[in-house]
């Protein structure tokens, strides 16, 4: 490592076989705590490449603990965090109500690092089990349409990595990887990303793949679909701009979307969307990011993927799917 370092503070970048190479270390444990903060560090200095990016991607995915979903067409909604804009959980929202359409859904999370609440501390007070078990994930999403993939269960890096992130409290290149590296390997995906940049290096990636992806950036900084301003979409064949008027509905402010202040805050207002009773603003940005799933997965408009968005959360279609969760989880 201390060559490695050397390496990365006089500005070189390491080749993709390199980066690899450091995270199956980091994976064995072996490497110190300082060292490993030493690397996370460099990369929060400079840009990461897309070869790094790729070998830090392909690592993850060979030493994870893999589940098989290959019966079920699956998606992930996952944004990448960092954004540093504290709205509360709305792409695990979106799945819900995504899951409420009928289809299945292999949500990827974890605790929030560099926010207040992540997907997992949500669905850990809400009573959802964590569980790597095949049989439970399987019944999981055969039973409820959803399936929770809680990251550290299945990445053996990242679990000498946790507690340093937890320790700097910001967004490191972890963040980067979190949505690429499901351990179901879904054949479809949905990605918010905190830059532009991101955005096109992910599109890169994805590409070299057989995974069907839109990848989605708030052109005002959210790594999710925002509706307070317009939005970059990046799809394998094509490349979009959407506006809060394509989804029928006004342009929003920040304050509307904004999260809790603490983990029990950001479960009560998911408590409150999901049951239906969420403000018009919170209801919308849901389904605005829902709609993207499903018109990926049903190849229908954005119009009509909102408005089968808006009935799952309002008939109480996605609650149910909540619901079947918290119960097959005791």
């Amino acid at each position: 490592m201390k060559h490695i370092l050397n390496r990365l503070i006089n500005h070189e970048i390491l080749s993709k076989e390199e980066a690899k190479s450091v995270l199956v270390n980091i994976s064995s444990g072996q490497y110190n705590q300082i060292q490993i903060a030493s690397f996370l560090t460099v990369f929060m200095m400079r840009n990461i490449t897309i070869d790094e990016l790729a070998g830090f991607r392909e690592a993850l995915l060979e030493l994870c603990i893999a589940i098989d979903f290959s019966d079920y067409e699956t998606i992930d909604l996952c944004g990448t965090g960092g954004d540093g804009k504290d709205t509360f959980n709305i792409s695990t929202l979106a799945s819900f109500v995504t899951a409420g359409t009928g289809i299945k859904v292999a949500k990827h999370g974890n605790y929030g690092v560099s926010s207040i609440s992540g997907s997992s501390n949500v669905m850990e007070n809400l009573g959802v089990k964590f569980s790597n078990d095949q049989d439970f994930l399987r019944k999981s999403i055969e039973e409820t349409g959803i399936a929770i993939l809680h990251a550290p269960l299945f990445h053996p890096a990242m679990k000498n990595v946790g507690p340093i992130r937890k320790e700097l409290g910001i967004k490191t290149f972890f963040n980067l990887l979190g949505p690429m590296v499901n351990p179901s390997f879904p054949k479809n995906q949905m990605v918010g990303v905190f830059n532009l940049e991101l955005a096109r290096m992910y599109s890169y990636l994805y590409q070299n793949t057989e995974i069907k992806f839109s990848i989605l950036h708030a052109l005002d900084g959210y790594d999710e679909i925002s509706l307070t301003g317009t939005t970059k979409i990046i799809s394998n064949t094509t490349e979009s701009i959407l506006k809060p008027e394509d989804f029928g509905v006004s342009k929003l402010i920040h304050n509307q979307i904004e999260g809790g202040r603490t983990v029990e805050e950001a479960a009560q207002i998911f408590q409150t969307i999901i049951s239906g009773n969420g403000t018009t603003a919170q209801n919308n940005v849901v389904c605005a990011n829902a709609a993207m799933a499903i018109s990926l997965m049903k190849n229908c408009s954005i119009l009509d993927g909102f408005q089968q968005a808006t009935e799952s959360l309002l008939s109480g279609k996605a609650h149910k799917v909540l619901d079947k969760l918290i119960d097959i989880s005791k």
